[in-house]
């Protein structure tokens, strides 16, 4: 019994056996098996039926609405008034089978995405003050915890590592098919998994506050009836009802066989109009998922298939968003570029400035080593720093800070500097024990795929522009790196949108794609507005219509490929059902179809179009 009473409260799982009792049930009555002391074919149109007519209903005195389920519902009354019962039965069979066709398309076109809500995380490992551990429920951890993650795990909220080294799973955010080594210093998301060591960890961001839980509200708000194109659709839908009526009339009163009218009533049912487009606007946002690009709103494809300009955001998204060594120079004949970049490492060792973290990066990436331990250790803010290493003082920092400890920077460290800076790069100045020992040039590096994307977009016939609140020098620089030939600089975030604008102004239908809250104005003002979801702040998400959760821009082309293959997907279907709704309607007229043929040709063509549809889930723009 219990079986039972879960297999009737389960929808899908009720779904599938009243089809297959209904198809049954239309066999039986096809064949005229006495098997039954009525018609088989009334347990088809029950089961199925009555669901389509009580929804009929219910829109048309409720919300006086005229869609598809008025004239089915029609067409099946029709059908049973004049006794052809199998003709109802088989309509009423059909379309549910369609309907089902449907969700089951909606719904392995979410799936992708809806796994990001099943693996939010549950519990939290904390450590208590004493060194112990407690597990407490994932939404009780507070920003500073201490979380310990055992291989395996799941990690419960954004932090940074404290102690430990492992590799994390990040498919679920990023797509990357290979774990990724992280130790201390490094970051973390909620929702990827441990894979081998143990580690302790900080919560930095907690709650809905973490990228998961930002995430699953982007998802969340993914929904294809947003999509303009569905109501024309639907618009049509509705004045095919009508005409559909106005035909079944004229028909029944030129010919005077209410058969003819009937049939009309079957065949003209817009049941493959009104599914031509919610189906592809769904299979296209589950093929994004598959490439880490979650959409937003459904007319956001309508919209990108029409863009032809995209405008750039330079740091954060042409760029990684964070400084690297590009150069180490010396200009002391006894000291060798990897001892300059030790011994600046070593100085920078304990400090929290951005750019001595990346040399202590930098330095970690060549050596594959830790830097030593300085000692008497002084940080200036807005200078630079200043360490003991091997009895040696270092100091570390800008050109005032070398004024400020006497330090003469000569004209040749100079000039070998300012070519660094031409090409967008920040310098630190070292010097060791008073003298000018060399330089470090950081820079914010350009993405290995931005180049390649710049391309791909021109294949596209999309050109490309650079809007960055950088100098001249540094936006120039990226810029010819990346392939993009117009440059906007010196932006504020009301220059983006004015660049924005104008080119809008000019027909042209713009796609912005950046990652701070600069950008969210631009990203709002855009045709379409494209975020870096995993980089990118939480003000720029929510502005932009889609979000690159992994932060790869070379998913780029693929998105307006997809796009226009969506949208040239919603012609198809909707030509082919208009086309097949009018010669099916003229055959009707003429008696070349009676209502039991006729529900057959009309709901092969709303199964068409829904296998057409489930076709973008597989697409690949290569």
């Amino acid at each position: 019994m219990d079986k039972i009473k879960e297999l009737i409260e389960d929808e899908d799982k009720r779904t599938v056996i009243f089809l297959i009792l209904s198809c049954l049930s239309l066999v039986v009555s096809f064949f005229e098996i006495s098997v039954l002391p009525f018609d088989a074919a009334w347990v088809a149109i029950i089961l199925c039926g009555v669901p389509i007519m009580k929804g009929a209903v219910i829109g048309l005195f409720t919300e006086f609405d005229i869609k598809a389920d008025v004239l089915v519902a029609l067409a099946l009354t029709a059908s049973v008034i004049i006794g052809e019962t199998f003709a109802a039965g088989e309509v009423a069979f059909i379309m549910a089978l369609g309907a089902m066709l449907e969700e089951r398309t909606v719904a392995k076109a979410r799936a992708g995405i809806e796994k990001l809500v099943q693996l939010s995380p549950r519990t939290a490992r904390i450590i208590t003050p004493d060194g112990g551990e407690t597990v407490i429920p994932a939404e009780n951890v507070q920003v500073g915890d201490l979380l310990r993650v055992l291989p395996g795990e799941t990690v419960a909220v954004d932090g940074v590592i404290v102690s430990g080294q492992t590799s994390i799973d990040q498919s679920v955010m990023t797509g990357e098919s290979l774990p990724v080594d992280k130790g201390v210093g490094d970051e973390v998301s909620s929702g990827t998994a441990n894979q081998f060591g143990a580690f302790d960890m900080k919560a930095v961001k907690v709650g809905e506050d973490s990228s998961l839980q930002r995430m699953i509200r982007l998802v969340e708000s993914a929904d294809a009836g947003k999509a303009k194109i569905v109501g024309l659709a639907d618009r049509w839908a509705t004045w095919i009802v009508v005409i559909a009526l106005v035909s079944a009339v004229g028909t029944w009163f030129v010919t005077g066989e209410i058969i003819r009218a009937v049939t009309i009533l079957v065949v003209f049912c817009p049941c493959a109009l009104v599914l031509a487009t919610p189906t592809a606007i769904m299979a296209g946002i589950g093929n994004a998922t598959k490439f880490g690009i979650l959409i937003r709103e459904g007319d956001a494809l309508e919209r990108l298939a029409k863009v032809t300009k995209v405008a750039f955001d330079k740091t954060g998204t042409l760029t990684y968003g964070k400084p690297e060594v590009a150069a180490v120079e010396s200009f002391d004949p006894q000291i060798s570029a990897d001892l300059l970049l030790e011994l600046a490492a070593a100085a920078e060792a304990r400090s929290e400035h951005p750019l001595g973290k990346a040399v202590v990066t930098g330095f970690r990436a060549k050596f594959k080593t830790a830097p030593q331990e300085p000692k008497d250790f002084l940080m200036t803010a807005g200078r630079g720093v200043k360490a003991v290493v091997d009895g040696r003082t270092v100091l570390a920092g800008n050109a005032d800070m070398m004024i400020e400890n006497s330090v003469e920077l000569s004209e040749k460290l100079k000039t070998a500097a300012s070519v660094h800076r031409k090409e967008g790069c920040t310098v630190i100045y070292i010097a060791l024990d008073g003298k000018e020992a060399g330089f470090i040039a950081l820079a914010d590096a350009l993405r290995s795929d931005s180049a390649e994307t710049v391309r791909q977009l021109l294949k596209l016939k999309i050109e490309s522009v650079l809007l960055t609140g950088d100098h001249q020098e540094a936006a120039m620089h990226i810029a010819k790196n990346a392939g993009i030939p117009k440059v906007h600089f010196d932006c504020l975030p009301e220059d983006k949108m004015y660049y924005i604008g104008k080119y809008q102004k000019q027909k042209r239908m713009v796609c912005m794609i950046g990652d701070g809250i600069n950008d969210a104005p631009a990203l709002k003002c855009a045709h379409v507005g494209v975020a870096m979801g995993g980089i990118g702040s939480d003000i720029a998400v929510e502005a932009a219509d889609v979000a690159l959760v992994g932060d790869e821009i070379k998913a780029i082309p693929h998105l307006l490929k997809l796009a226009r293959k969506t949208m040239s997907t919603i012609n198809l279907n909707i030509s082919l059902s208009l086309i097949l709704n009018f010669v099916a309607i003229f055959m009707a007229m003429g008696g070349l179809l009676n209502p039991v043929t006729g529900a057959l040709v009309h709901n092969l063509g709303s199964v068409a179009v829904i296998i057409n549809s489930a076709l973008l889930l597989n697409y690949k723009s290569l």
